[in-house]
C-alpha cells in the first residue's frame, strides 16, 4: 500500500460523508445499536409481566428505528468504504465489518416481524440477542479501522497540531 492510498481513505468521499476527520457513519451509528439495546430491554420487562402488549409493541418500534438508522449508516459507511484501497488487511476488515452488519438487519428485520403480536416472543427476543452479538463484533472492527488503520481519522500531521504546545 501506498501512503497516497492511506491518505485517500483519511478524507472523505463527498461532504454527505462529513468533513475530513469527522465522518457522519460514526455520528449515526449509536442510533441503531441504542434502539436495538433497548429494544432487548424491553423485550426482558414483557417477559417479566409489565404489560406484555406495550412492551412488545414498544420493542417493535425499537427494532424498527434500529433498521432505518441502520440503513442511514450504511449509506454512509458505504461512503467511506469505498475510500478504502482493494488488497489491503483494512478492506478486508472493512468488508467483514460490512457483511456482519448486513447479517444483523436481516437478523433484526426478522425479529422486527415476530413483535407483531401482544406478547413477546422467545424467537424475537433470541434473534435480537444474536444481532446485538453481531453487531458488537462488527463495532470491534469498525475500531479496529478507525483506532488501528486510522480510516477517516484525521492525518498524524493534522493530530499532531493539538500536541505543538499552542493554546
Amino acid at each position: 500500500m501506498t501512503d497516497s492510498a492511506h491518505t485517500r481513505s483519511k478524507h472523505p468521499a463527498t461532504p454527505l460523508a462529513g468533513p475530513y476527520g469527522h465522518p457522519f457513519h460514526a455520528v449515526v451509528v449509536p442510533i441503531p445499536i441504542g434502539a436495538w439495546a433497548a429494544a432487548v430491554v424491553f423485550d426482558i420487562v414483557a417477559f417479566a409481566g409489565g404489560d406484555p402488549a406495550v412492551f412488545t409493541s414498544g420493542a417493535r418500534w425499537l427494532l424498527g428505528i434500529g433498521i432505518v438508522g441502520a440503513l442511514v449508516a450504511a449509506v454512509l459507511g458505504l461512503l467511506d468504504y469505498l475510500r478504502i484501497a482493494r488488497g489491503t488487511k483494512a478492506k478486508t476488515v472493512a468488508t467483514a465489518h460490512m457483511l456482519l452488519n448486513i447479517a444483523a438487519v436481516v437478523v433484526f428485520f426478522i425479529a422486527f416481524l415476530l413483535h407483531f403480536g401482544d406478547a413477546p416472543t422467545v424467537g424475537g427476543f433470541v434473534l435480537a440477542i444474536v444481532g446485538l452479538v453481531g453487531v458488537g463484533i462488527s463495532g470491534f472492527l469498525g475500531g479496529e479501522m478507525a483506532y488501528r488503520y486510522g480510516i477517516r481519522v484525521a492525518e498524524e500531521s493534522t493530530q499532531a497540531k493539538a500536541f505543538t504546545g499552542a493554546r
